[in-house]
């Protein structure tokens, strides 16, 4: 598909509306709220996400979607992924969804220190110096001076977890399309939280059932979403749309709860996404 100035403009509007989807699908697992467990969150977040997103594989990849010579690197990226989307939904239930998505912005530093040993990429002392400059900004914005609680290791763990997931993608990318990998994230996801719901499961009602189809819905709206603007629009031009979750953080935060991020926390993350962007820039030249 040609990637012309029009096409291009589509590709933004389309990444902030992913962006704000998946926003609103954090937003979402926080109003939930922590009665339910992370994992049951996770469950039926790709239940109800992959009923959506598995037809748009099948009609686009057709059977060879599910067609693979590496299960085991399937297995493994789910499983990872499945545990960082539980990180995620546990510090977006107990913290500020702005303080959440500020250090979700720091995956691209994990990315660039993990592809060393696990890809074997050369990292020059530019990104280098990237990384240690935005794990500052990590340190600041978890702001140790309130402490360091459980919760807040998990918000520090769900990027950790989905950067190693981004690689395992990267290398899934060599052997597998794109539509065969989202087959099998769902798929096995799905599965794996599925086993663990007789021990954690915990009954809904009808309107917690309805918000947890919204963001089963949202979820993946999200993910179809920017799957069509990275499409449209080459990815230097919409990621840096990434980091308007934290806008949308921001304003959740403020017209729901009346809370506002701290001054340190707010500092950590413009350190954080101005390290992030020098990274992606760096790596669009090499």
């Amino acid at each position: 598909m040609s990637r012309n100035p029009g096409n291009s403009g589509v590709g933004m509007v389309l990444m902030v509306i992913a962006v704000l989807s998946l926003s609103c699908m954090s937003l979402l697992a926080k109003v939930i709220g922590p009665d339910y467990h992370p994992l049951q969150v996770v469950f039926l977040r790709n239940l109800v996400a992959g009923l959506i997103i598995i037809p748009f594989v099948l009609g686009f990849g057709g059977i060879s979607a599910l067609q693979t010579s590496r299960p085991m690197s399937h297995f493994i990226r789910a499983f990872l992924g499945v545990l960082g989307n539980a990180c995620y939904f546990l510090a977006y239930q107990h913290l500020p969804l702005a303080d959440v998505m500020i250090l979700s912005q720091s995956v691209p530093l994990c990315v660039t220190v993990f592809a060393v040993p696990f890809l074997k990429e050369a990292v020059g002392w530019r990104r280098f110096t990237a990384v240690i400059i935005g794990l500052i900004g990590v340190g600041l914005a978890i702001n140790p001076t309130q402490g360091i609680s459980f919760v807040s290791l998990a918000a520090l763990c769900g990027p950790l977890l989905w950067s190693i997931t981004i690689l395992l993608v990267r290398d899934l990318g060599r052997t597998d399309n794109p539509y065969t990998i989202a087959f099998y994230y769902m798929f096995i996801g799905t599965i794996l939280s599925g086993l663990l719901q007789p021990l954690i499961w915990v009954p809904l009602s009808s309107d917690v059932l309805f918000l947890f189809l919204l963001l089963g819905v949202a979820g993946a709206c999200g993910q179809i979403l920017m799957s069509y603007a990275l499409k449209l629009a080459e990815a230097s031009v919409v990621s840096p749309f990434n980091y308007t979750a934290i806008v949308w953080g921001i304003i959740f935060d403020y017209a729901i709860w009346g809370v506002i991020p701290e001054w340190i926390t707010i500092t950590g993350g413009l350190i954080i996404c101005g390290s992030g962007y020098y990274i992606f820039l760096r790596e669009k030249n090499l």
